[in-house]
């Protein structure tokens, strides 16, 4: 977890400083949680499952996020010539659970 939340944080540095930098470019980071994707499906193997029903558990809106909803967000940033430095976070509520608890939910991690 740790590397994941230095991976995190350094790209979001990334983006911010490139923003200002190099305005009037925009840069802007989507920051997609776990997808339901062929990829996901044959890293989790068997585990797939199991892993969606834990993310209907713990995540805010019980479901894991769709291919096509980070493809909506890509869309609204492109189409909105605003945003720049932003991070979005597209991972139903899963960055919102890390901030207020500090860490992930007990059931989370099983």
């Amino acid at each position: 977890m740790a590397v994941v939340a230095s991976s995190v944080g350094a790209m979001t540095t990334v983006t911010r400083n490139l923003a200002l930098e190099l305005a009037p470019a925009r840069f802007n980071l989507l920051a997609a949680g776990f997808l339901d994707t062929p990829l996901s499906a044959s890293l989790l193997g068997e585990g797939l499952e199991a892993r969606r029903a834990q993310l209907r558990e713990v995540l805010p809106i019980k479901r894991m996020v769709e291919v096509t909803e980070v493809a909506a967000q890509a869309t609204y940033v492109m189409w909105n010539g605003a945003p720049t430095g932003a991070v979005f976070d597209i991972d139903g509520g899963e960055s919102l659970l890390l901030s207020v608890e500090g860490r992930p939910p007990a059931e989370y991690s099983r």
